[in-house]
């Protein structure tokens, strides 16, 4: 079988994080650091049409769940009358 120093290493692995840490006032006060540092600075200001536009497309969406499936077919023609395109969607269901 062949050497595998990689896998040797990550045996002797052990980590350094104060996150990996068994006491648990440790890793929380880790977590609670780490949160305060990707928080903005201060609080960011809220626009209504902000607001008013995460509404709309919250209901959309709702809209869109409660409605049933709907398919379309598109049939495109040559001037000969003879079909110019055709088009294979994956069946959804």
């Amino acid at each position: 079988m062949s050497d595998m120093p990689h896998l040797r290493d990550l045996r002797e692995f052990a980590p350094d994080s104060t996150l990996a840490s068994n006491d648990a006032l440790r890793a929380n006060a880790a977590l609670w650091a780490m949160a305060r540092a990707l928080a903005p600075s201060r609080p960011v200001r809220q626009r209504v049409s902000d607001m008013v536009a995460v509404f709309m497309a919250m209901t959309a969406r709702t809209r869109r769940t409660a409605h049933p499936r709907v398919n379309v077919d598109i049939d495109v023609f040559a001037p000969g009358g003879q079909r110019a395109l055709r088009i294979f969607l994956p069946n959804a269901d």
